[in-house]
Parts: structure tokens; sequence; C-alpha cells
């Protein structure tokens, strides 16, 4: 019979799970009023979260001064676009039109990023190689193009843990020369505006990025000095 949360999770988060589980360890244990994906022999939580860390507040707001917790965030830096037909049959395969990269993770950290600051919590990030499987074509409904499709674990490229400010850091590219602009930012993480604006909100919210001042309408950013 399946555990306690198992009949909800995806193949990723199964998958992910699977692997992650050494021996010792207990899946899908009550930990207070919450459920954790797995409880480490030596007590430490992981939590695996395939989509948005907000949804981890009320559950880190409980448990993390009394438990070590890790959250292992799997990013798809490899990933085929799979389409198949209604018996499973693959139709097609295409990659995606960008790569993810460590840098995704600001995506979700921006709901809580001084929380990376706290001595009882590790993030990790499983850089994969995926399949995204999909229907034969994208289903408009209200007005709508709905494109669902369910995340598939192929391979597992790297791993980045992330503890603190000085990690997330040495994660990234270098920064552009200062002082920089979000654009500039943008273009040296080869991503959009607002993941670009989601990152330097977190490194400021850790004191490792202050503002310097603008050029023109552009607002400058330039590394903190050292406390």
């Amino acid at each position: 019979m399946a555990g306690i949360g198992e009949l909800r999770e995806g193949p990723l988060h199964a998958a992910v799970k699977a692997l992650l589980a050494r021996p010792g360890d207990r899946a899908e244990v009550r930990v207070g009023r919450f459920v954790v994906d797995l409880v480490r022999a030596d007590g430490e939580l992981v939590e695996i979260q395939t989509g948005g860390f907000g949804r981890l507040g009320p559950k880190l707001d409980a448990l993390l001064d009394e438990h070590r917790i890790r959250i292992v965030h799997p990013v798809a830096a490899e990933r085929r676009i799979v389409r198949v037909d209604a018996d499973g049959q693959v139709l097609s395969t295409r990659p995606p039109p960008r790569r993810a990269t460590v840098a995704d993770v600001f995506d979700e950290l921006v709901a809580f990023p001084t929380l990376l600051t706290h001595d009882h919590l590790t993030l990790e990030v499983l850089l994969l190689r995926e399949d995204h499987v999909r229907g034969p074509e994208p289903v408009r409904r209200r007005r709508r193009t709905r494109d669902p499709g369910q995340r598939r674990l192929v391979d597992v490229l790297d791993r980045v843990v992330l503890r603190d400010g000085a990690d997330l850091l040495a994660a990234l590219p270098p920064l552009p020369d200062e002082p920089f602009t979000t654009r500039e930012l943008a273009a040296r993480l080869g991503c959009g505006r607002v993941l670009a604006q989601r990152t330097l909100y977190c490194l400021r919210a850790l004191a490792l990025v202050e503002p310097a001042g603008r050029r023109g309408r552009a607002p400058l950013h330039a590394l903190a000095a050292p406390s």
C-alpha cells in the first residue's frame, strides 16, 4: 500500500526520493503535524521540492529550529520534450528553448532567501537530464492553452549543495564587471530579466550585493564589501 502522500507524487518526485534513500532512512514520516519525504538515520529531514518553495513555509517555520532540514530541488539542466499518443507511443522529441542552470534555484529561493543563513538548513540542487512527457498537442480550455505533462528522471548530471551565501556565489558564473545592471547579469547567467531580478533580490537579502548608483535609468549593483 502506498504511504502517506505517495499517491499525490509525480514520477520525478518518486524517482528522486528513491535515488536519495539510504539504508536506515524512513519515507513519508509524520513529524509533528507534517509529513516529511525522508527522515535520515542521523535525524536529518529531507524534503524533495519539484515546485515552488512557498508551500514549505509553514513546515520550515514549525520544524527548522529543532531539526536539520535538507531541501532537494531538481532542475532540468538537460530536458527533452517528448510527445506521446494515447497509447504512450512516442510521436516526437525536441529540446526546450533554454537549458536550466543552478541559477534557476533563485526562482524558488526568492520565497525565503534569508533562511539560507539558518544553521539547520541545507539546499541541494540536483541538475538533471529529464524527459517532459506530454500529450500529442496542447489543450485549449476556457481561452487558455495548457500543455501539461510529467517530468521523468533520466540521469543526474551534478549535485550542488548550498549552505550559505558564499556557496551561492561560488555556484554562479563570475558576476559582470562592477557596477552592473540587471540586464548585464541576465546576459551573464543566460537567463531572462525576471530570473535576474529574483537573483538580485536574493543576493541583496543575503547582503552579498548592494546598490551602486544608476546608469541612466538603470539601477546598478556591486558585490557588497566584506563585513
